[in-house]
């Protein structure tokens, strides 16, 4: 023990050398009051091949990085804190050190008592350990299953280890499940996902884990690793780790019940002062980084990915054949992975009639029939085969429920004698209605692993429009308005307010469906769809109850259908620069609109030509513009042709990756 403690004392002392302050190197401002970065770590190998240490993958960390990292930390004034002094200062009590950092240890690796322990006393750093209870329970010389690859028992710690560690003061242990380590079966086609958020598919009868099922198994899991942790230790965790960071709303509330307010993620960031503590990201430290890059993670205030993305209809992969709907699916993966994008916005409805209108869902649901359970598969093989971020592609209104409904009939309608939107729509007074949409949404959460919702473009309500018993009762009751659309209209101060209440009314019912999703799919992102006319002419506004302020305000992305030919534009030059320069003009505008091309003429159904499309997304790029996407592709028709396409819209040929 002594001569490896003194091993370490050396490397220490070298590491603090390398860490000494670099003043070549500009860097952002420190961590604001109040806030806190955490760290996640997993395996500590000692240094040398990757390979032979147990359990060596992705999230390996060598002992002397490690311990370079923490003198980097202590010569720069960071402060590691502990779960305690969080929650301390959360509740009103000591404030944290400025530059606090939480250190945390995922999966109970034998290699933290070993190289981590003795690191820690030196510093005297507090830390947290997630232990898995089914694997601290495999007897000495069994083997563990983890996930899927067994190891031996002894690259775990063993209770006498935590309970040594615990005792000291300095490591708290965390719940990392009992045994939701791992995968269940999650759709037909065989898909192993995450066991704490998927209902668990049952081949023999075709059928999902019920709600009921699904909360017991899970919570059960999180209250007997919660009993075991304290039998052993003495201490009940207050916090849970999530397993490969997934997590939802109905999870969370199964850990606060239990006694576990404080949850650790994998979303990256700093946790600032009036951020919920069940929902604490956390910096993943891998692949043995270079000092240089560690440091930039934590003081480097780096701007968000510029997004490159590609809108997939789900319609173009689906076939009643379902060995052609795997080689429509392999296509799509193929060419996805080809052009580079960072996300797919995916259609999770079916359009077979290219209406607009949701005629059939491609996943279990209560209101519509299910076309074929399909978009769980595909959202799943592109997060994990090709490493884009899905969003699920759902209409907010344009559902045709079917006959008997009792919402069926609840329709956007328009003030007698005048003509509506294109899209026939449930009205969004109705309560029947955004009960029925609410639903949707909480079943295509409650079936499928996405990372955002992107609301379709047919979340709009004309200038005549809604003129449904439900609506005018809205705008006599809760407006102050008169209960007549044309009463509304003949007086521009109240037509002003309407369409902004309109405007306000649509964005309230998007963030009560992100909320249904969530429930059971989380953390969520949300875009929708904005037509360019009311960017482009303030009176437009009216038009559609849309507006660029009120979509950044309410989404993290706005999806700007910047489409020169769906417009009628003379010159789509002149229109793509004056979409640019509006919403440059927007606080963070540049930063969170997704400008979203047109691959496609719908006038003459042609594909626009890939090199107009380059040329379009090149003009852009020189505009000012970060994030740009295009509609449809098309993998069957080579929609835009891949070629030409690549080298100006995928994000690995950018300067700033």
């Amino acid at each position: 023990m002594v001569s490896r403690v003194l091993s370490l004392v050396a490397a220490i002392l070298w590491a603090m050398l390398l860490a000494l302050p670099q003043p070549s190197l500009a860097r952002a401002p420190g961590i604001p009051a109040g806030a806190f970065v955490a760290l996640s770590y997993h395996e500590v190998p000692e240094d040398g091949p990757r390979e032979a240490a147990p359990g060596a993958g992705r999230y390996g960390v060598e002992a002397s990085y490690l311990i370079a990292q923490f003198a980097w930390l202590r010569e720069n004034g960071y402060r590691p804190v502990s779960l305690a002094e969080i929650a301390e200062a959360r509740a009103g009590g000591k404030p944290l050190p400025p530059k606090a950092v939480l250190l945390s240890f995922d999966d109970g690796y034998a290699d933290f008592h070993e190289r981590v322990y003795p690191v820690l006393q030196l510093f005297g750093y507090p830390a947290v350990i997630a232990l898995v209870g089914k694997w601290m329970e495999v007897p000495a010389g069994g083997q563990v299953d983890y996930d899927g690859k067994p190891m031996p028992r002894e690259a775990f710690l063993s209770w006498a280890q935590v309970r040594e560690m615990v005792g000291s003061g300095l490591v708290e242990v965390a719940s990392h499940s009992y045994d939701l380590h791992r995968g269940v079966l999650g759709n037909p086609q065989g898909n192993m996902q995450p066991a704490a958020t998927t209902r668990i598919h049952d081949p023999a009868t075709g059928r999902y884990e019920t709600d009921e099922a699904w909360l017991a198994r899970v919570r059960e899991d999180l209250d007997r690793n919660s009993r075991l942790i304290e039998r052993e230790t003495g201490k009940r965790p207050r916090a849970v780790v999530w397993p490969y960071g997934r997590y939802n709303g109905a999870l969370q509330q199964a850990a606060r019940e239990l006694g576990m307010p404080m949850m650790l993620t994998l979303q990256g960031g700093p946790n600032l002062a009036g951020d919920p503590l069940d929902r604490i990201r956390r910096i993943i430290v891998e692949f043995n980084p270079k000092l240089g890059a560690f440091v930039d993670e934590i003081e480097r205030v780096w701007p968000e990915d510029p997004q490159r993305v590609v809108h997939v209809d789900l319609d173009y992969v689906y076939s009643p054949d379902a060995a052609e709907q795997e080689r429509n699916l392999s296509a799509l993966l193929d060419r996805i992975q080809a052009i580079g994008p960072t996300t797919v916005y995916l259609q999770a409805f079916a359009d077979p009639d290219g209406d607009g209108e949701a005629d059939a869902l491609y996943f279990p649901n209560r209101h519509l029939p299910v076309r074929a359970d399909l978009f769980n598969r595909v959202a799943w093989q592109l997060e994990t085969r090709v490493g884009v971020q899905v969003y699920a592609w759902m209409p907010m209104l344009a559902y045709r429920l079917p006959a008997g409904h009792p919402a069926r009939d609840e329709i956007v309608r328009a003030a007698p004698g005048k003509a509506g939107s294109s899209y026939r729509r449930l009205s969004p007074f109705s309560a029947a209605a955004r009960q029925a949409v609410r639903e949707i949404y909480e079943d295509l959460g409650r079936h499928a692993h996405f990372a955002g919702l992107l609301f379709h473009d047919d979340g709009l309500l004309g200038d005549h429009e809604d003129a449904s018993p439900e609506a005018l009762a809205v705008y006599r009751h809760q407006w102050g308005l008169p209960g007549s659309v044309d009463a509304i209209r003949a007086d521009p101060a109240l037509a002003e307010r309407w369409a902004q209440r309109k405007t306000d009314w649509l964005v309230d019912f998007t963030r009560e469906l992100a909320g249904a999703a969530s429930r059971f799919t989380a953390p969520l992102k949300t875009a929708r769809n904005l037509y360019a006319a009311p960017v482009l002419d303030p009176q437009a506004r009216q038009w559609f109850a849309q507006s660029l302020p009120a979509f950044l305000g309410g989404y993290d992305y706005t999806a700007l259908m910047a489409m020169p030919y769906m417009e009628n534009a003379e010159d789509p030059a002149r229109f793509l620069q004056a979409l640019v320069d509006a919403v440059s003009a927007q606080p963070d505008g540049l930063a969170r609109t997704v400008f979203e091309l047109q691959a496609r003429d719908w006038r003459d159904g042609e594909a626009v030509p890939s090199a107009e499309l380059a040329g379009w997304i090149r003009q852009l790029e020189l505009a000012g513009a970060r994030n740009i996407g295009y509609y449809p592709d098309d993998a069957r028709a080579d929609v835009p042709e891949m070629r030409p396409i690549v080298p100006a819209f995928s994000v690995r040929s950018l300067p700033q990756r």
